[in-house]
C-alpha cells in the first residue's frame, strides 16, 4: 500500500492489519559530486521500498519520502512525522535510508540503513536480483520489531 487515496481508504477500514509505515529518507545534495550520488541513492531507496511493499502488501504502507538537505536540523522534522503516524494508528514505523548518519541522528526511532547500490545502468533482471538480495537483509529487521511485545 502506498500513500494514495484508494490505499488510505483501505487502511482506514483495516487498521488492525496494516500496522506498519515505512518512510524513505532521501537527501538532496546539489554539489557537483553529491547530486548524482544523492539521485542514485534515492532511486535505489525508492525501488527498494516499492519492493518491500510488494513483499508485505496488506501489512505495510509506504509513505512519501522525507526529503532533506544536509544543512537541515532533521531530528525535529522526523519526530513530528513519527508523532503523526502514531496518531494515524501505525504501531510500527520504519525509516529506510542509505544515509548512515540517521542511525545516530535519531537512535530512538527504527532506522533501517542499507548502503546504496547504483541501479541506473542495470537491466531489469539484474535490478530484481539486487533488490531481492537487499530484501533478505530487510526482512529480519522488520521481523525482529514485529515480534517484540
Amino acid at each position: 500500500m502506498f500513500w494514495i487515496g484508494k490505499d488510505v481508504e483501505v487502511f482506514a477500514a483495516q487498521k488492525e492489519f496494516i500496522d506498519t509505515a515505512i518512510v524513505p529518507l532521501t537527501v538532496i545534495d546539489g554539489s557537483p559530486t553529491g547530486m548524482k550520488q544523492s539521485a542514485s541513492a534515492a532511486e535505489f531507496l525508492m525501488s527498494l521500498t516499492a519492493f518491500v511493499e510488494q513483499q508485505f502488501k496488506g501489512r505495510v504502507m509506504v509513505m512519501p519520502p522525507f526529503t532533506y538537505t544536509n544543512s537541515m536540523v532533521k531530528k525535529d522534522y522526523i519526530q513530528s512525522i513519527d508523532q503523526e503516524l502514531k496518531l494515524a494508528g501505525f504501531k510500527y514505523i520504519f525509516y529506510m535510508t542509505s544515509d548512515h548518519s540517521w542511525t545516530s541522528e535519531v537512535p530512538e526511532l527504527s532506522v533501517l540503513w542499507l548502503p546504496s547500490i547504483p541501479l541506473g545502468d542495470m537491466d531489469q533482471s539484474v535490478k530484481q536480483s539486487v533488490l531481492s538480495d537487499q530484501i533478505r537483509q530487510v526482512v529480519p529487521m522488520l521481523s525482529a520489531k514485529w515480534s517484540e511485545l
